[in-house]
């Protein structure tokens, strides 16, 4: 932990909502203005809290809820987030036992008031819960957890249910706390970092949830040996070079051959296996070379002949960390000894699509073949039931892509021209989809009010961000809008959940906005029936104030894009600081119904981008397999 707080320059002006050139005429025309404390002539570095204190005498700081305040107080006195936030963990499961064991951190210490605030708004876990938020947002000196998303499709194929889960490369507890929310009764993790590991099982113990987070490494110093569990779940370091392999050459858990070196990957796999119970199920994201890589060519093959893997899954890149590399999830399952092996291993590429999308279907196609093992599971271009004879070839490659059956040929014909009359259409409707806009004759002009302004003047209600659960699209429960809904444009895909929150029902011309996300995009609710989900800012606008598209259209601008995001810069955004321009009614009417059509403009375009990459694609297949040729008769080329 560092001695004191510190913030920089220009970190005073996104603090307080200006430009650099402000701060520079603060220092030299107010003698009061905190001195420098550290950094050099060049950057300078000040106290926080001697800065926070006169922003606020001078009527300069906007106005921070609790939670903020406080994460970033620890942020900034914090050398490591996670070790500065299991310290404000440590006190509110003290407080929430009923205790004030032991003396705080010195650097915690001046943090207790609004620690105590907080506790007493939201109670403990709740308080946890909202720092638990800021520290899961990505930014630097951030650990890449597993994606919620992601996680709660790896829980949703190691089926769960009610039982005991382990994750042996556990993280900040992604994995688990996804457990937790499909009913795992127990849960069980080790993690290398220690402050990640103090820091998941603060997280259990706050909520109650029966298990324990064990500090270590999880091949060579496994926590849990000799213990059996009913699903292992698990995001596994890749590429590791230095992983134990000599010491652990005839470690007990290898129970298909000895690891290879170079397979560190196929190492976590075995672990996974014994740790399962027999017919309990393990889930590993993988990198997708593990699936073909030579040297573990003969692991591979002992796990089908042995019938421990079930599947192989090729995500959508991006997914989790490395981002740039589109990774597998590997399905294994503990058969019995005696038990004859199933004749046939599922093989799903779903790498052309969004996980949100196919999640439902990946779960679906997972279920069908799990409930009847040996039959002929076919989806054309998705998925397969390969029969495991057919994998034990020359290479025993496993990738999903090189597996699947081609698509029909119908796909090439009438679905290439249908696909081009809609992309025609679409093309054709966007000239007049672009709003007509003209030079303001005298410039840029206007008085500018803060959300969190026009919220106490009453021209619009703030609520949220909400702390609701939202589970992956189901056939029953009532919809709620997710952040990726709002990111794509698409109608709420979550559903109600047994963990769900506040259930806020959102109205037609509500705009939401993303609390974490690359981009400020706002959004105007246009049907009802859907519920606020979690970490979306919700403005109801005044009718007689406000007009809704005037207000989203005001919120997306690069320059609120830049005064919204938090001060760490990790595109966290605090939505009362983005300003609005104060026009009357009758203007806001005027400039919402551009803002509208560039609404619609926007998605036409994202629709004709999706459509030409769809288009290519289907004529270059088509053209390769024969089933669509060239139309004859003279072409110039030139």
């Amino acid at each position: 932990m560092q001695e004191n707080p510190t913030i920089t320059a220009a970190e005073i002006a996104r603090l307080a909502g200006v430009g650099r050139a402000a701060v520079s005429n603060w220092r030299k025309r107010h003698p009061d203005f905190p001195a420098p404390v550290g950094g050099t002539t060049a950057s300078p570095e000040f106290d926080l809290i001697q800065v926070e204190q006169w922003l606020r005498t001078q009527g300069k700081l906007p106005e921070l809820a609790t939670a903020d305040r406080l994460w970033r107080h620890l942020a900034a006195a914090s050398d490591s987030p996670p070790a500065g936030l299991a310290a404000v963990g440590a006190l509110l499961l003290a407080r929430q036992r009923g205790s004030r064991s032991g003396h705080p951190d010195a650097h915690v210490a001046p943090l207790l008031p609004d620690v105590d605030a907080l506790a007493d708004e939201l109670g403990a876990q709740g308080a946890f819960d909202e720092l638990w938020q800021r520290f899961s947002a990505p930014g630097p000196g951030r650990p890449f957890a597993t994606p919620d998303d992601l996680a709660d499709l790896m829980i949703g194929l190691a089926s769960v249910g009610g039982g005991s889960v382990l994750d042996p490369a556990a993280g900040s507890g992604a994995i688990l706390r996804a457990a937790v929310r499909a009913g795992g009764t127990s849960v069980y993790g080790q993690e290398l970092d220690e402050d990640l590991a103090r820091l998941a099982g603060l997280w259990l113990a706050l909520h109650d949830v029966p298990g324990e987070v064990c500090p270590g490494d999880s091949l060579r110093a496994d926590a849990f040996a000799g213990r059996a569990v009913d699903a292992v779940v698990c995001h596994p370091p890749f590429g590791a070079t230095n992983w134990g392999d000599e010491e652990l050459g005839h470690d007990p858990r290898w129970i298909v051959g000895t690891t290879p070196r170079t397979e560190p990957e196929l190492a976590w796999a075995q672990h996974a296996l014994a740790h399962l119970r027999v017919g309990g199920h393990a889930v590993l994201l993988m990198p997708p070379t593990v699936a073909s890589r030579r040297a573990g060519k003969r692991i591979r093959s002992e796990l089908l002949r042995r019938g421990h893997l079930r599947a192989v899954i090729a995500l959508p890149p991006g997914v989790a960390a490395p981002h740039g590399v589109p990774l597998h999830l590997w399905v294994l399952r503990r058969a019995a000894a005696d038990a004859p092996p199933p004749a046939r291993a599922l093989l799903i590429d779903a790498a052309g699509g969004d996980l949100s999308d196919t999640a439902p279907r990946v779960l679906a196609a997972w279920r069908v073949f799990a409930a009847a093992p040996d039959a002929d599971v076919e989806e054309a271009g998705f998925a397969r039931a390969v029969p495991v004879i057919e994998l034990l070839d020359e290479d025993v490659d496993l990738t999903p892509a090189r597996r699947q059956p081609a698509v029909a040929g119908e796909a090439s014909g009438e679905h290439l021209v249908r696909t081009r009359e809609r992309l025609a259409a679409i093309v054709g409707e966007l000239p007049a989809l672009l709003p007509q806009v003209t030079p303001a004759p005298d410039g840029p002009d206007g008085l500018f009010l803060t959300v969190g302004e026009l919220a106490k003047t009453g021209a619009l209600q703030l609520i949220g961000p909400v702390r609701a659960g939202t589970s992956t699209p189901a056939p029953d429960g009532q919809p709620v809008l997710t952040v990726p809904d709002v990111l794509s444009g698409v109608e709420a895909s979550g559903r109600v959940d047994d963990r769900f929150g506040q259930e806020i029902p959102l109205a037609v011309g509500d705009v939401v906005v993303p609390m974490i996300a690359r981009q400020l995009i706002p959004r105007v609710v246009t049907a009802d029936g859907a519920l606020l989900g979690r970490n979306l800012y919700l403005l109801r606008p005044n009718p007689a104030a406000l007009d809704p598209w005037f207000l989203a259209g005001q919120l997306r601008t690069s320059a609120n894009e830049k005064q919204a995001s938090s001060l760490s810069g990790t595109m966290r955004f605090d939505i009362r600081r983005a300003q609005v321009r104060r026009l009357s009614l009758d203007e806001q009417r005027a400039h919402g119904n551009a803002f509208r059509r560039l609404d619609a403009f926007e998605s036409a375009i994202r629709q004709a981008a999706s459509l030409g990459a769809e288009l290519v694609q289907l004529t270059a297949d088509g053209l390769a397999r024969g089933t669509i040729r060239p139309q004859s008769g003279p072409h110039v080329v030139g």
